[in-house]
């Protein structure tokens, strides 16, 4: 794989490549996942998952089991203590899920019904394949259309309004000379982290004390303080390494289940769950139904914009893909529609997913913006310029910065988008059909209040003290150049000491506001420092400690649409034979603040930037409608980008500092997928003549769509 490193340039620390203060750990091995902790007298706990899609359980046959070698104890919701889901959570009310072996009801296949412990991890997943539970099974509904009929429109949100307008869209629509409207479906996707969810817990001298692999020990131990009833100080949750997250390392079963098995056996209690068990568990994205309707004028100004979303959830818990999200940011109309409307169906809950709403709603919303360009006759990135909004065209708020322009313009530069002859399917090598094509991408930009501790040493070192999360994205590493930077030190003097719930109250690693919000309170914490330094004096032995909370900082920021864009570039070429699609080269430019570390930024970027290549060509679960299960719940039928699907991916960005954060930073955990996977599917149009709507393009849906492309010797 090929790739570079971005254009910005700093003093210090800040901004320079380094690689991760933890990489020996872990290449080593010495790094310690929630699955490694070793503690003396461990139990395990296997999970049982219920075999149909809706119904009760009507009997849990633990006796055999409760014989067999090792065996410990059943929990079910006969025999569980009880727990307490009445709370509001970081994230809002909590997923029934949580509430494991509560009731006999089952609301999809897949939910947790019991809990087998034993001695060794052998015994417990022996026993818990015997176990036998009989259910009373009910008829069930899996099935996912657009315009499903028990459809419905969600109530607003903290992430933002539903429904969204301005002007009269049939009027602008008719009034229209060039109009678009096309239907685009995205199918269930889900995140699987290379380490499985798993948590080991136990009580220490009347505290729970959880080694968890988590994207944020503030929000789980808090969480399992209330499911438990316990003071908040009665719970401390640590998570030293975590293998990636994505979105589905909230608050989740499995951590219940072993909180609840150490207080039923008085013991630690480690529960690690399978592959398998995480398709149902964990969460996972949406399908997706959407419909864009875009209007313009002669010039390709845009009269109309309308983003029409459905998505699916599940009976027991709301969430909604919000995909029309996207468009109430990228492009302004005289009449500017957009709507998420959702459908609960029998199957387990989505959740938050790298980029959720953006991903999809990119795929739609820039796929069309490829057909107005195509319709009108000029070219997508001056399409695209021609209608760049100077304010929120919902919000109508100042932009805190938007440098997508410049993404346009260096991304042309460096991908050779001038060379590009417009016309589909002219492009050809022996069977192979090439094109090119380019989307644009956004992902907001956010902070959330955190706290954080610095501290002068005796011995010229400083330690930092904050409850962030590294789940692989280089956090640690980040910490340690925003405090270096602010201290005017060599990175080897700071220490960083970081995901453990007592160090205090920290923004979760999530929704790209991971290290802008540590970085800020850092800062601050580190300004404070200064100030006290400078009165002289010497360090004590315990050290001079200067602490943050940018609680009040955060609130007092003024009103404006924060983002991170990119321009998204691809090559594709196409097998007229068997229908394969395969990506040649990507380019992604980005204006995401400024860049802490080149190298974990690129790592991010380039990441996200596969997972789109995953999202266009390959990712699609499927659900059988009989059973109401997944058909192939691992990673042998969930096929996703390998390393011979990636050949030259390059990620760079442009100078974009956010004038109103401390350190400048926006973010690029989720950027990097937006808009791959348009760009990917605008190519295969040029270089077929054919679009596709439906994700993935596989090959199967390239032979039936045909092409047309002339054939060889008859191009132009």
């Amino acid at each position: 794989m090929t790739t570079t490193t971005g254009t910005t340039t700093t003093t210090g620390a800040f901004g320079t490549a380094r690689t991760r203060v933890e990489g020996r750990e872990k290449v080593t091995g010495a790094a310690r996942y929630a699955g490694d902790i070793p503690l003396p007298d461990l139990a395990h706990g296997w999970m049982v998952l219920s075999t149909v899609a809706r119904g009760r359980v009507s009997a849990v046959e633990s006796e055999p089991v409760l014989a067999m070698p090792g065996v410990l104890a059943v929990i079910h919701h006969e025999n569980a203590p009880r727990v307490n889901l009445d709370y509001m959570g970081m994230i809002g009310k909590p997923d029934p899920i949580l509430g494991v072996f509560q009731h006999d009801r089952v609301p999809f296949m897949g939910w947790p019904v019991a809990l087998v412990l034993a001695e060794r991890p052998e015994q417990a997943r022996e026993a818990a394949e015997a176990l036998v539970v009989r259910y009373e099974q009910e008829p069930h509904d899996i099935g996912f259309a657009a315009g499903h009929p028990d459809m419905y429109t969600p109530a607003d949100s903290p992430f933002g309004p539903a429904v969204t307008s301005k002007g009269d869209v049939e009027a602008e629509l008719a009034a229209s000379a060039f109009v678009v409207d096309s239907e685009y479906t995205t199918p269930e996707e889900h995140h699987n982290p290379m380490e499985p969810h798993a948590a080991t817990a136990h009580w220490d001298g009347g505290r729970l004390e959880v080694f968890d692999s988590n994207q944020g020990s503030t929000m789980v131990a808090a969480e399992l303080a209330q499911i438990f009833s316990l003071d908040a100080e009665s719970v401390r949750v640590r998570s030293e390494h975590v293998g990636g997250g994505f979105g589905s390392k909230t608050t989740r079963p499995h951590q219940v289940a072993a909180a609840m098995a150490a207080t039923v056996l008085q013991r630690p209690v480690r529960v690690v769950m399978t592959r398998r068990q995480m398709f149902s568990t964990i969460g996972y994205r949406s399908p997706t139904a959407q419909r864009v309707r875009l209007g313009a004028d002669e010039s390709g100004r845009l009269r109309v914009l309308d983003h029409r979303s459905e998505c699916v959830t599940s009976t027991v818990h709301e969430f909604i893909e919000r995909s029309a999200t996207v468009a109430r940011v990228m492009y302004d109309a005289d009449a500017h529609y957009t709507s998420d409307r959702v459908v609960r169906l029998d199957v387990p809950s989505p959740t938050f997913m790298r980029a959720p709403g953006e991903a999809p709603g990119s795929f739609a919303l820039e796929c069309a913006m490829d057909e107005l360009a195509e319709k009108t006759g000029i070219d997508p990135i001056e399409l695209r310029v021609r209608n760049e909004p100077d304010r929120g065209p919902v919000s109508g708020l100042p932009f805190s910065s938007r440098n997508l322009v410049a993404c346009y313009e260096e991304g042309a530069r460096r991908f050779g988008w001038a060379d590009r002859d417009p016309r589909p399917g002219v492009r050809r090598e022996g069977r192979w059909l090439l094109g090119t094509g380019m989307a644009a991408a956004s992902f907001h930009s956010g902070a959330g209040p955190s706290t954080a501790a610095v501290t002068a040493e005796a011995d010229g070192t400083f330690t930092v003290r904050i409850n962030a999360a590294d789940i692989g994205t280089g956090a640690r590493t980040a910490i340690n150049l925003v405090a270096a930077d602010a201290l005017a030190v060599d990175p080897e003097r700071v220490r960083v000491v970081m995901a453990d719930s007592d160090l205090g109250p920290a923004m979760l690693a999530g929704g790209s506001m991971g290290t802008r919000s540590w970085a800020w309170a850092v800062a601050i914490a580190v300004s404070e420092l200064r100030e006290r330094l400078a009165l002289g004096g010497d360090i004590p032995p315990e050290g001079i400690t200067a602490r943050s909370d940018t609680t009040e900082a955060i609130g007092a920021l003024a009103q404006k649409e924060r983002h991170s864009f990119g321009a998204q570039f691809a090559e594709v070429a196409v097998d007229v034979t068997s229908g394969e699609v395969r990506v040649r080269r990507m380019l992604g430019i980005f204006a995401a603040g400024r860049i802490v570390n080149p190298l974990t930024a690129r790592n991010q970027l380039v990441g996200g930037m596969i997972w789109g290549i995953s999202m266009a060509l390959h990712e699609e679960a499927v659900r059988d409608r009989a059973s109401g299960g997944l058909v192939s719940p691992d990673l042998a039928g969930y096929h996703f980008a390998a390393n011979a699907d990636v050949p030259v991916v390059e990620a760079d960005w442009v100078d974009d500092p956010d004038p109103d954060d401390p350190v400048g930073i926006k973010g690029v955990g989720e950027v990097g997928i937006v808009g791959a996977a348009a760009a990917i599917s605008n190519a295969v149009w040029h270089a077929t003549g054919v679009r596709h709507h439906n994700l993935p393009i596989r090959p199967d849906r390239v032979l039936s769509a045909g092409t047309n492309a002339p054939e060889p010797g008859h191009a132009g």
